[in-house]
């Protein structure tokens, strides 16, 4: 990893294309901002390789895919120490799909995505609350998500 690779201008403007639409093919990345295709993939490789690009992600419609219930849990964990262990279990659940090590009442703050209730009731009873080192949690239920963006650069 080359960790003083210094993003310039080009970068930028490479990224905030991609972050549009990352299935952006390099030749209209270049048309764009007036490079060759050759420059942009030189520059993605070397961002990749200093840690700035970490991986492309497919982004998909949960509703249609039949998964209608996001939720956020709260978790309490019996002791700080548990957090390792704790995230290490929860990694093998499929429905948690982020989890945030955090400072406040939490700690450690999740987003799950659910079928329907029933099927979250179980992810809660069955899978989250039998995790070792896991004292309690709250559940907040996503009615609608307002916003989803990338951070404009």
């Amino acid at each position: 990893m080359e960790s003083n690779y210094q993003i310039d201008k080009v970068d930028l403007s490479i990224l905030a294309i991609l972050m549009e639409d990352a299935k952006t093919p390099y030749t209209e990345i270049a048309k764009k901002i007036l490079v060759s295709a050759g420059t942009i993939h030189v520059r993605m490789k070397k961002m990749e390789e200093a840690g700035v690009v970490k991986k492309s992600r497919l982004v998909l419609n949960y509703e249609l895919l039949g998964y209608d219930l996001t939720a956020f849990l709260g978790i309490y964990l019996e002791k700080g120490s548990n957090y390792i262990e704790v995230i290490k279990q929860m990694e093998k659940i499929p429905e948690i799909v982020e989890a945030h090590y955090t400072t406040g009442v939490y700690s450690i703050f999740a987003k799950i995505r659910c079928k329907n209730t029933k099927h979250m009731r179980y992810v809660l009873n069955e899978n989250i609350q039998s995790v070792k080192g896991i004292q309690r949690t709250e559940t907040i239920i996503s009615l609608e998500q307002s916003i989803d963006k990338q951070l404009k650069l």
